[in-house]
Protein backbone atom coordinates (compact mmCIF):
# COMPACT_ATOMS: atom_id res chain seq x y z
CA UNK A 1 0.00 0.00 0.00
CA UNK A 2 1.61 3.25 -0.89
CA UNK A 3 2.17 5.84 1.69
CA UNK A 4 -1.09 8.20 0.41
CA UNK A 5 -2.88 5.38 0.81
CA UNK A 6 -2.15 5.14 4.70
CA UNK A 7 -3.22 7.87 5.50
CA UNK A 8 -6.50 8.03 3.09
CA UNK A 9 -7.76 4.25 5.07
CA UNK A 10 -7.14 5.80 8.15
CA UNK A 11 -9.35 8.94 7.17
CA UNK A 12 -11.89 6.38 5.89
CA UNK A 13 -12.08 4.65 9.05
CA UNK A 14 -12.36 7.53 11.02
CA UNK A 15 -15.40 8.83 8.80
CA UNK A 16 -17.15 6.14 10.22
CA UNK A 17 -17.15 7.06 13.92
CA UNK A 18 -19.85 9.46 14.09
CA UNK A 19 -22.00 6.94 12.56
CA UNK A 20 -21.27 4.29 15.20
CA UNK A 21 -20.95 6.76 18.18
CA UNK A 22 -24.80 7.91 17.49
CA UNK A 23 -25.59 4.38 17.32
CA UNK A 24 -24.03 3.77 20.89
CA UNK A 25 -25.02 7.28 22.33
CA UNK A 26 -26.70 5.32 24.73
CA UNK A 27 -23.52 3.86 26.20
CA UNK A 28 -21.09 5.91 28.64
CA UNK A 29 -18.38 7.32 26.80
CA UNK A 30 -16.03 5.68 28.75
CA UNK A 31 -17.31 2.46 28.89
CA UNK A 32 -17.41 2.96 25.31
CA UNK A 33 -14.10 4.19 24.27
CA UNK A 34 -12.34 1.60 26.67
CA UNK A 35 -13.96 -1.21 25.27
CA UNK A 36 -13.14 0.04 21.47
CA UNK A 37 -9.29 0.91 22.61
CA UNK A 38 -9.03 -2.79 23.79
CA UNK A 39 -10.62 -4.57 21.10
CA UNK A 40 -8.34 -2.34 18.92
CA UNK A 41 -5.41 -3.60 20.61
CA UNK A 42 -6.34 -7.10 19.50
CA UNK A 43 -4.98 -6.76 16.21
CA UNK A 44 -1.45 -6.20 17.01
CA UNK A 45 -1.82 -9.56 18.65
CA UNK A 46 -1.32 -11.92 15.75
CA UNK A 47 2.10 -10.03 15.29
CA UNK A 48 3.14 -9.37 18.71
CA UNK A 49 3.25 -13.17 19.26
CA UNK A 50 5.67 -14.13 16.38
CA UNK A 51 8.21 -11.33 17.67
CA UNK A 52 7.00 -10.12 21.58
CA UNK A 53 9.85 -7.11 21.21
CA UNK A 54 7.44 -5.00 19.23
CA UNK A 55 5.87 -4.23 22.55
CA UNK A 56 9.01 -3.31 24.51
CA UNK A 57 9.48 -0.20 23.50
CA UNK A 58 10.92 2.76 26.06
CA UNK A 59 8.96 4.62 28.67
CA UNK A 60 9.11 7.90 26.97
CA UNK A 61 7.64 6.05 24.37
CA UNK A 62 4.84 4.45 25.93
CA UNK A 63 4.02 6.91 27.69
CA UNK A 64 3.93 9.10 24.30
CA UNK A 65 1.24 6.56 23.55
CA UNK A 66 -1.00 5.94 26.20
CA UNK A 67 -1.54 9.79 27.05
CA UNK A 68 -2.26 10.39 23.35
CA UNK A 69 -4.81 7.58 23.30
CA UNK A 70 -6.26 8.46 26.51
CA UNK A 71 -5.84 11.95 27.06
CA UNK A 72 -7.05 12.98 23.55
CA UNK A 73 -10.58 11.37 24.68
CA UNK A 74 -10.78 12.23 28.05
CA UNK A 75 -10.16 15.97 26.74
CA UNK A 76 -12.86 15.78 24.53
CA UNK A 77 -15.40 13.88 26.70
CA UNK A 78 -14.91 16.31 28.82
CA UNK A 79 -15.27 19.45 26.64
CA UNK A 80 -18.23 17.80 25.34
CA UNK A 81 -20.40 18.09 28.29
CA UNK A 82 -19.39 21.65 29.47
CA UNK A 83 -19.55 23.22 26.22
CA UNK A 84 -22.17 23.00 22.79
CA UNK A 85 -21.02 20.09 20.84
CA UNK A 86 -20.62 21.77 17.49
CA UNK A 87 -18.05 24.59 18.64
CA UNK A 88 -16.06 21.88 20.40
CA UNK A 89 -15.83 19.91 17.28
CA UNK A 90 -14.91 22.63 15.54
CA UNK A 91 -12.11 23.85 18.32
CA UNK A 92 -10.87 19.82 18.26
CA UNK A 93 -10.54 19.46 14.24
CA UNK A 94 -7.72 22.19 15.18
CA UNK A 95 -5.21 19.42 14.93
CA UNK A 96 -5.08 19.03 11.36
CA UNK A 97 -4.27 22.81 11.44
CA UNK A 98 -1.64 22.33 14.25
CA UNK A 99 0.20 19.35 12.32
CA UNK A 100 0.47 21.36 9.41
CA UNK A 101 2.18 24.56 11.03
CA UNK A 102 4.15 23.02 14.13
CA UNK A 103 5.85 20.71 11.42
CA UNK A 104 8.81 22.96 11.00
CA UNK A 105 9.00 23.13 14.67
CA UNK A 106 9.21 19.39 15.70
CA UNK A 107 11.26 18.56 12.12
CA UNK A 108 13.52 21.47 11.60
CA UNK A 109 14.39 20.04 8.20
CA UNK A 110 10.81 21.21 7.25
CA UNK A 111 9.78 24.52 5.92
CA UNK A 112 5.97 25.93 6.47
CA UNK A 113 5.87 27.78 2.61
CA UNK A 114 3.16 30.10 2.67
CA UNK A 115 1.07 27.75 0.03
CA UNK A 116 0.34 25.48 2.96
CA UNK A 117 -0.50 27.76 5.42
CA UNK A 118 -3.30 29.11 2.98
CA UNK A 119 -4.21 25.65 1.97
CA UNK A 120 -4.15 25.07 5.89
CA UNK A 121 -6.80 27.60 6.93
CA UNK A 122 -8.55 26.71 3.35
CA UNK A 123 -9.10 23.31 5.05
CA UNK A 124 -9.93 23.94 8.31
CA UNK A 125 -12.27 26.28 7.18
CA UNK A 126 -13.75 23.38 4.82
CA UNK A 127 -13.82 21.65 7.75
CA UNK A 128 -15.78 23.70 10.00
CA UNK A 129 -18.50 24.37 7.12
CA UNK A 130 -18.87 20.74 6.60
CA UNK A 131 -19.75 20.32 10.70
CA UNK A 132 -22.19 23.17 10.65
CA UNK A 133 -24.02 22.28 7.33
CA UNK A 134 -24.61 19.24 9.46
CA UNK A 135 -25.53 20.86 12.82
CA UNK A 136 -29.04 20.00 13.73
CA UNK A 137 -31.29 23.37 14.40
CA UNK A 138 -30.54 24.88 17.49
CA UNK A 139 -27.53 23.07 18.43
CA UNK A 140 -25.25 25.73 18.28
CA UNK A 141 -26.00 27.64 20.83
CA UNK A 142 -23.35 29.39 23.54
CA UNK A 143 -22.87 27.77 27.24
CA UNK A 144 -25.49 29.21 29.30
CA UNK A 145 -22.36 28.97 31.57
CA UNK A 146 -19.44 31.22 29.92
CA UNK A 147 -16.90 29.60 32.95
CA UNK A 148 -18.12 25.89 31.56
CA UNK A 149 -18.13 27.12 28.35
CA UNK A 150 -14.94 28.37 27.71
CA UNK A 151 -13.31 25.64 29.83
CA UNK A 152 -15.10 23.40 27.06
CA UNK A 153 -13.13 25.21 24.45
CA UNK A 154 -9.67 24.71 26.02
CA UNK A 155 -10.03 21.01 26.55
CA UNK A 156 -11.23 20.88 23.07
CA UNK A 157 -7.92 22.96 21.89
CA UNK A 158 -6.00 20.31 24.21
CA UNK A 159 -7.46 17.64 22.24
CA UNK A 160 -6.41 19.04 19.47
CA UNK A 161 -2.92 19.76 20.64
CA UNK A 162 -2.49 16.29 22.03
CA UNK A 163 -3.03 14.40 18.67
CA UNK A 164 -0.84 17.10 16.69
CA UNK A 165 1.80 16.53 19.49
CA UNK A 166 1.59 12.79 19.13
CA UNK A 167 1.50 12.83 15.43
CA UNK A 168 4.79 14.90 14.98
CA UNK A 169 6.65 13.28 17.68
CA UNK A 170 5.82 10.11 15.76
CA UNK A 171 7.68 11.92 12.47
CA UNK A 172 10.25 13.03 14.42
CA UNK A 173 11.35 9.61 16.23
CA UNK A 174 11.16 7.84 12.49
CA UNK A 175 13.22 10.11 10.89
CA UNK A 176 15.98 9.91 13.83
CA UNK A 177 15.94 6.52 13.20
CA UNK A 178 13.89 5.88 16.81
CA UNK A 179 10.71 4.71 15.53
CA UNK A 180 8.51 2.79 17.56
CA UNK A 181 7.18 -0.52 15.56
CA UNK A 182 3.17 0.30 14.66
CA UNK A 183 2.20 -3.82 16.42
CA UNK A 184 2.99 -0.70 19.90
CA UNK A 185 0.11 1.24 19.16
CA UNK A 186 -1.65 -2.05 20.56
CA UNK A 187 0.19 -1.73 23.69
CA UNK A 188 -0.96 1.86 23.78
CA UNK A 189 -4.90 0.85 23.07
CA UNK A 190 -4.54 -1.89 25.77
CA UNK A 191 -3.58 0.30 28.42
CA UNK A 192 -5.32 3.69 27.40
CA UNK A 193 -8.76 1.52 27.23
CA UNK A 194 -7.95 -0.15 30.84
CA UNK A 195 -7.30 3.67 31.93
CA UNK A 196 -10.93 4.38 29.78
CA UNK A 197 -12.84 1.97 31.96
CA UNK A 198 -11.64 3.08 35.36
CA UNK A 199 -12.62 6.69 34.44
CA UNK A 200 -16.03 4.56 33.41
CA UNK A 201 -15.83 2.82 37.02
CA UNK A 202 -15.19 5.88 38.94
CA UNK A 203 -17.43 8.82 36.62
CA UNK A 204 -19.84 6.81 34.73
CA UNK A 205 -23.13 4.67 36.02
CA UNK A 206 -22.71 0.79 35.21
CA UNK A 207 -24.02 -0.22 32.19
CA UNK A 208 -25.41 -3.46 30.58
CA UNK A 209 -24.44 -3.76 26.67
CA UNK A 210 -26.79 -5.85 24.12
CA UNK A 211 -25.62 -7.97 21.20
CA UNK A 212 -26.04 -5.65 18.79
CA UNK A 213 -24.35 -3.43 20.95
CA UNK A 214 -20.88 -5.66 21.08
CA UNK A 215 -21.39 -5.81 18.11
CA UNK A 216 -21.16 -2.23 17.10
CA UNK A 217 -18.56 -1.91 19.70
CA UNK A 218 -16.55 -4.25 17.64
CA UNK A 219 -17.04 -2.78 14.35
CA UNK A 220 -15.98 0.31 16.50
CA UNK A 221 -13.02 -1.08 17.80
CA UNK A 222 -11.47 -3.17 15.01
CA UNK A 223 -12.06 0.21 12.61
CA UNK A 224 -11.78 4.14 13.80
CA UNK A 225 -10.36 3.16 16.95
CA UNK A 226 -8.06 0.07 15.76
CA UNK A 227 -6.83 -0.38 12.23
CA UNK A 228 -7.14 3.69 11.79
CA UNK A 229 -4.21 4.42 14.01
CA UNK A 230 -2.37 1.60 12.74
CA UNK A 231 -2.87 2.64 9.42
CA UNK A 232 -2.32 6.78 10.61
CA UNK A 233 1.14 5.32 12.17
CA UNK A 234 2.24 4.65 9.40
CA UNK A 235 1.02 7.15 6.96
CA UNK A 236 2.86 9.58 9.27
CA UNK A 237 5.89 7.67 9.04
CA UNK A 238 6.54 7.22 5.47
CA UNK A 239 4.50 10.55 4.06
CA UNK A 240 5.13 14.13 4.67
CA UNK A 241 3.49 15.31 7.33
CA UNK A 242 2.32 18.51 5.96
CA UNK A 243 0.45 16.54 3.24
CA UNK A 244 -0.72 13.83 5.96
CA UNK A 245 -2.41 16.85 7.74
CA UNK A 246 -3.60 18.58 4.79
CA UNK A 247 -5.44 14.70 4.10
CA UNK A 248 -6.54 15.16 7.53
CA UNK A 249 -9.82 17.06 6.76
CA UNK A 250 -11.31 15.07 4.67
CA UNK A 251 -12.10 13.15 7.73
CA UNK A 252 -14.66 15.62 9.41
CA UNK A 253 -15.86 16.01 5.72
CA UNK A 254 -16.35 12.56 4.79
CA UNK A 255 -17.66 11.87 8.79
CA UNK A 256 -20.45 14.73 8.26
CA UNK A 257 -21.59 12.77 4.61
CA UNK A 258 -21.50 9.55 6.13
CA UNK A 259 -24.05 10.73 9.03
CA UNK A 260 -26.27 12.77 7.16
CA UNK A 261 -26.69 9.21 5.14
CA UNK A 262 -27.57 7.51 7.79
CA UNK A 263 -29.74 9.51 9.20
CA UNK A 264 -31.98 10.15 6.11
CA UNK A 265 -30.85 14.13 6.08
CA UNK A 266 -30.72 15.57 2.72
CA UNK A 267 -27.02 16.79 1.52
CA UNK A 268 -27.30 20.63 0.92
CA UNK A 269 -25.06 23.23 -1.50
CA UNK A 270 -22.89 23.94 2.07
CA UNK A 271 -21.67 20.68 2.38
CA UNK A 272 -20.67 20.91 -1.48
CA UNK A 273 -18.95 23.94 -1.26
CA UNK A 274 -17.21 22.48 2.25
CA UNK A 275 -16.20 19.57 -0.21
CA UNK A 276 -14.68 21.59 -3.05
CA UNK A 277 -12.65 23.75 -0.22
CA UNK A 278 -11.22 20.87 2.20
CA UNK A 279 -10.27 18.87 -2.00
CA UNK A 280 -8.93 21.65 -3.13
CA UNK A 281 -6.73 22.69 -0.26
CA UNK A 282 -5.40 19.02 0.13
CA UNK A 283 -4.49 19.35 -3.73
CA UNK A 284 -3.12 22.89 -3.23
CA UNK A 285 -0.53 21.68 -0.22
CA UNK A 286 0.60 18.90 -2.16
CA UNK A 287 1.14 20.37 -5.19
CA UNK A 288 4.62 21.05 -6.59
CA UNK A 289 4.33 24.46 -5.70
CA UNK A 290 4.09 23.35 -1.84
CA UNK A 291 8.12 21.92 -2.85
CA UNK A 292 9.87 20.44 0.20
Amino acid sequence: MSRGLYAIAAIALWASLAALGLALQHLPPFLLTGLALMTGSLLAWPSVACNRRQWQVSLPVLCLGVLTLFGFHFFLFIALRLASAVEVNLVNYLWPLLIVLLAPVYLPQTRLRAVHAIAAAIGFAGAALAIWSAAPPGSVTSSPDKTSGAWGYALALGSAGIWANYSLQTKRLALAGRSFPTAAIGLFGLVAGALSLVCHALLEPATGLSGTDWLLVLAMGLGPLGAAFYAWDKALKLGDARHVGLLSYLTPLASTVLLLLVTGRPLTWSLALAASMVIGAALLGSSRRAGP
